[in-house]
């Protein structure tokens, strides 16, 4: 089974990010933005900016510590938007 961890980043005036990781990217979004997803992403509206994918939930789980820990990995993602995707 594959993993991935993923960055999302808000849509509108306050841009903030939110990185997680998952088994099914597009249903973990769409959770998000119908406000059944983490605490902290409800009552945002969400774009996917980045994903990596993994073999494993512990790399996956090991990668999202790192992502969110590391504050100018993250400000470069969000702001050069690296690897943008669009579901």
């Amino acid at each position: 089974m594959s993993y991935f961890v993923y960055m999302l980043k808000s849509l509108g005036k306050e841009s903030v990010t939110y990185v997680g990781y998952t088994n099914d990217l597009n249903k973990r979004i769409n959770l998000h933005n119908k406000n059944k997803g983490a605490k902290f992403t409800r009552g945002r509206k969400w774009k996917l900016i980045y994903k990596e994918k993994y073999g494993s939930k512990k790399e996956a789980i090991s990668r999202e510590y790192y992502i969110k820990n590391n504050r100018t990995l993250r400000n470069k993602i969000k702001n050069e938007n690296f690897n943008t995707i669009t579901l």
